[in-house]
């Protein structure tokens, strides 16, 4: 009798849960018929040329992976690798070929289905391990290695470079302690100018062991770490890789770049604009609205990061640790009656 009791509710969950899918899938289709309504009143820009459907992406991104695997896998028979001086040249285009498959990904993420999205990630992420692995073994390692090495030096097809934070290391940001950064401050006004001045070019900065401060950055940056924060507010200019974010809390983030990951953050917000999806793992509490940061020249920054545009994806968050259909608990919209507003840092006191 408490056997047939329960089925009713049994009956009722799975409506539920039917009833929630049909609802996330249409709340994805609708956000795709609005990005493409988008890029249908701008036929001339990059993501109208860069958009594709989804099974035409699958297929182009399956055949990259296989002519990317095939290379490799002939090179890691090449007879007496060692003497072959060719062999760099190739495996420095096959880590062009798995940066223009990432961008792929990137810009084509927000019509792509959550899933798809994680298995493409995946997927180069395994490729660029294969890619470490086959170079260690045909090319000696004095001369040729990404063991430890935070970042990969890339050269896209337009010659100009990109070093990009290997994001699934849980060490990656101690393995950048000679880039420049603040570091070990407590209850500090922390300002930086990239590019300013007679200042060399920075192509990746560290945040690390911070409690309490005031964080700065204007201008543009290639990379980004941040490290281990607490109760920290951190207002970031353009970044035009990538921005890796591990062990924060009680914080408050306001930055725009390509691409951001975080990894167990509690109780943080976040104001960003994202050219593909922000991704959370081990995160809890943390919460979302759009960037509004202001400077003197940041639009300017901005439009050389490729970031003039908002897109969007600051709601668009992908939970790694969340697989179910419906939204992960872990992450919320801020309501607007709790947002900063703008925030202006071109003098060294914000104004709110």
């Amino acid at each position: 009798m408490e056997e047939d009791d329960n089925l009713p509710n049994a009956a009722a969950a799975e409506a539920s849960d039917s009833a929630l899918q049909r609802k996330h899938a249409a709340m994805i289709e609708r956000l795709s018929n609005s990005h493409q309504s988008r890029l249908a009143r701008k036929p001339n820009s990059e993501s109208n040329s860069t958009f594709i459907s989804t099974s035409s992406f699958l297929s182009r991104f399956s055949e990259s992976k296989n002519s990317i695997e095939s290379t490799l896998s002939r090179i890691r028979q090449t007879p007496d690798p060692h003497s072959n001086p060719t062999l760099k040249s190739e495996l420095d285009d096959v880590s062009i070929s798995i940066a223009d498959l990432e961008k792929l990904v990137a810009e084509n993420s927000f019509s792509l289905p959550s899933y798809e999205v994680r298995t493409c990630l995946k997927t180069i992420t395994d490729l660029k391990q294969l890619v470490e692995q086959v170079t260690c073994e045909v090319i000696p390692r004095k001369k040729f290695s990404f063991k430890n090495k935070s970042t990969k030096k890339i050269t896209t097809r337009n010659d100009t470079v990109s070093e990009v934070p290997n994001v699934e290391s849980k060490d990656s940001v101690l393995r950048v302690l000679d880039s420049p950064g603040h570091r070990g401050k407590e209850n500090e006004v922390l300002v930086k100018e990239f590019g300013r001045g007679n200042d060399e070019e920075i192509r990746e900065f560290v945040l690390s062991d911070l409690k309490g401060c005031d964080v700065r950055l204007m201008g543009n940056v290639r990379a980004l770490f941040v490290h281990k924060l607490i109760d920290c507010k951190v207002y970031v200019g353009p970044v035009f890789g990538s921005v890796l974010i591990e062990e924060v809390t009680n914080c408050v983030f306001v930055m725009a770049s390509h691409q951001i990951r975080i990894h167990q953050a509690k109780r943080c917000d976040f104001y960003l604009r994202a050219r593909s999806r922000p991704i959370i793992e081990d995160s809890d509490g943390v919460r979302f609205a759009p960037y509004c940061l202001k400077y003197e020249g940041i639009e300017k920054d901005l439009e050389e990061a490729n970031l003039g545009e908002e897109t969007g994806n600051w709601s668009n968050v992908d939970d790694f640790k969340w697989l179910r259909a419906v939204q992960s608990p872990n992450w919320s919209i801020l309501p607007e009656n709790e947002r900063i507003g703008t925030v202006d840092i071109s003098n060294r006191e914000p104004k709110i």
